[in-house]
């Protein structure tokens, strides 16, 4: 069910922890909200991967780049790149300004502007509309035009809070990396039908809320 809007309120900066993997734990049951031209969309974060500070496999490893400067801003702020050519991802920002880090938005309930999402998307299948990275960019239509926003601040992009529970929250490791693979740093509400990853995954968990 779509939030209610009068439930809905910006996160602030304060409020975020200054520490990546916490942000990523953080921020499974927040709110994503993306406005748009024919309307307001977006939903409920079910899914995050943590890349901390020193990850061999985060962007931010080998140092500030004209690509990657988005992710050295101060936590909050978007980061989003193109991946294998074909599709975007968005990350936020996780520590201090001037040091490396983010948390990928991997997957989101959708909640609000749904019809939009489908057209976006070209599909009606609701499970799958935001279901992975790449297919929640395509759906609401974020692109590298939005690299380093500022996701604290009302404006096209940006992060919520409702008063509902996100429900249990477990961990494993990431998925679709090579470079550090096993180390637990995904994040995503137990049960939840519009996580990604494979079954056999999002059963095994090494740690709950």
């Amino acid at each position: 069910m779509p939030a209610a809007p009068d439930r809905l309120v910006r996160l602030h900066r304060a409020e975020l922890p200054v520490d990546t993997a916490q942000l990523a734990r953080f921020l499974v049951g927040k709110m994503l909200v993306r406005k748009l031209p024919e309307g307001v969309a977006g939903g409920r974060i079910v899914e995050t991967e943590a890349y901390p500070i020193g990850d061999a496999a985060g962007h931010a490893y080998r140092g500030i780049t004209p690509r990657n400067k988005a992710l050295f801003l101060e936590r909050g702020h978007a980061y989003v790149y193109l991946a294998y050519g074909s599709a975007f991802m968005l990350n936020v920002s996780s520590e201090r300004s001037g040091v490396g880090a983010g948390v990928l938005i991997r997957a989101i309930e959708p909640t609000d502007g749904i019809s939009i999402m489908e057209q976006n998307r070209g599909s009606k299948r609701l499970r799958d509309l935001a279901r992975g990275p790449g297919r929640l960019c395509a759906a609401l239509d974020i692109d590298r035009r939005l690299d380093g926003i500022d996701l604290c601040h009302e404006g096209p992009l940006w992060l919520g809070s409702v008063d509902q529970a996100a429900g249990e929250i477990v961990e494993s490791k990431r998925i679709g990396i090579t470079r550090a693979a096993d180390s637990p740093l995904r994040f995503y509400v137990r049960g939840n039908r519009f996580v990604s990853g494979p079954r056999a995954l999002n059963s095994a968990f090494s740690a709950s809320t």
